[in-house]
């Protein structure tokens, strides 16, 4: 919802969930991205400037004259509302997903497979994507996550992998179709995309202790801060994306194969994952076990394990875990692609409508976005089966 300097209290914005002018946005600051205090609910606007206060109820009038033409009632703004506001700021460039992305595209080029395809249900496929985002961020982690926070010894991992294979398991009774070959131009369009975010990144690169470059906005606080140099992660994430386009590594198609086939091939690949994140972590920082106090987590067991049960849901529908999308997408498939795109959203979604977890627990809406999520993903999957 955005919100308009209108009613109540002298300098406390009301709630409207039509009237998307000025440019006001709630958000929910909480302490692992600020790093002060408990969790703070405030008003801000787009400088970043909080203004705390009390929700006030709608104006009824200026609702019904938004939904006019021309009332700022429009979809522009109400996208703009739900997913371009910045609640807080963003972390980093995300240049590891850039180098698995260009590795995989290097990798099918240098091999003769890069091969554009696409076609299969790609509304549907983004629609899971967001769903993915969703659920995966009630339990804070993507399946590559949840084994490297499982090697660093953190016991809420185990259920979220119990869950990323109860959603998986339900995912392999269903299939969205095969996709058909397609032009060079559908297949390169998502690596041109990540070439130019690249290059954006490398045209408005971060100011020391500054939260925006340009049109970029970048963490200066919390886990979002931390990275590692340019060139080390994006060359790394290059190199590792180029070694999984060949070996077609997939956390998702490790479980599905055990359940369908027992073929346990792609579990080596998982469990090299574990070994090589144990290994540092115990070097480094030291392992420490247990399910409190463990780094960016939460103990909340049922919805640990919910939240990855909707995430592997979405993940097997689509065919293809996070890192496994992003390999494909980089071998020209666009399915993977926009299912890709959709997790960008849903995540941007998760942070702004407050089902996001964080260290002290899940986030306001958590629970309804992940009931929500499963039973879409069961009725796209039953409308999509063979047997429907």
């Amino acid at each position: 919802l955005s919100v308009q300097p209108r009613g109540g209290r002298k300098g406390v914005p009301s709630l409207s969930p039509f009237r998307m002018e000025p440019s006001y946005a709630w958000c929910i600051r909480q302490n692992v991205w600020e790093g002060v205090g408990d969790e703070e609910k405030s008003f801000c606007d787009d400088a970043g400037h909080h203004h705390c206060g009390r929700r006030h109820r709608p104006d009824r009038r200026m609702a019904a004259k938004a939904r006019q033409p021309g009332k700022h009632g429009d979809l522009r703004s109400v996208l703009r509302a739900r997913c371009g506001r910045r609640a807080w700021p963003a972390p980093r460039g995300h240049r590891e997903i850039m180098g698995l992305v260009l590795g995989s595209l290097a990798a099918a080029i240098a091999t003769r497979e890069f091969k554009p395809r696409g076609g299969s249900a790609p509304i549907v496929r983004f629609v899971l994507g967001m769903i993915a985002a969703m659920g995966a961020l009630v339990f804070l982690g993507c399946p590559w996550r949840a084994i490297l926070r499982l090697a660093g010894g953190d016991g809420n991992a185990i259920l979220g992998l119990a869950g990323l294979a109860t959603g998986i398991w339900f995912g392999t009774l269903y299939s969205l179709g095969r996709s058909n070959s397609q032009s060079v131009v559908s297949g390169a369009l998502f690596p041109v995309i990540v070439v130019c975010l690249l290059l954006l990144y490398l045209i408005f690169p971060q100011i020391p202790d500054q939260p925006q470059s340009g049109p970029l906005f970048y963490s200066v606080k919390g886990p979002g801060s931390q990275h590692a140099p340019f060139i080390a992660s994006l060359g790394l994430a290059f190199i590792i994306g180029i070694f999984a386009q060949r070996s077609r590594f997939c956390t998702m198609g490790a479980f599905r194969d055990l359940f369908l086939f027992r073929y346990t091939h792609l579990f080596l690949g998982v469990a090299a994952m574990f070994a090589t994140g144990m290994g540092p972590i115990k070097v480094l920082a030291g392992l420490k076990f247990g399910f409190e106090g463990q780094p960016v987590a939460h103990s909340d067991f049922l919805w640990n394990y919910l939240g990855m049960v909707t995430a592997g849901l979405a993940f097997a529908l689509a065919g293809g875990c996070p890192g496994r999308q992003l390999f494909m997408a980089g071998e020209g498939d666009s399915d993977a692609g926009i299912f890709a795109l959709g997790m960008l959203v849903g995540a941007a979604m998760a942070h702004n409508l407050g089902t996001a977890s964080s260290g002290t627990g899940i986030g306001v809406y958590g629970m309804q976005a992940t009931i929500i999520g499963f039973v879409v993903c069961l009725i796209i999957g039953f409308v999509h089966s063979k047997k429907a």
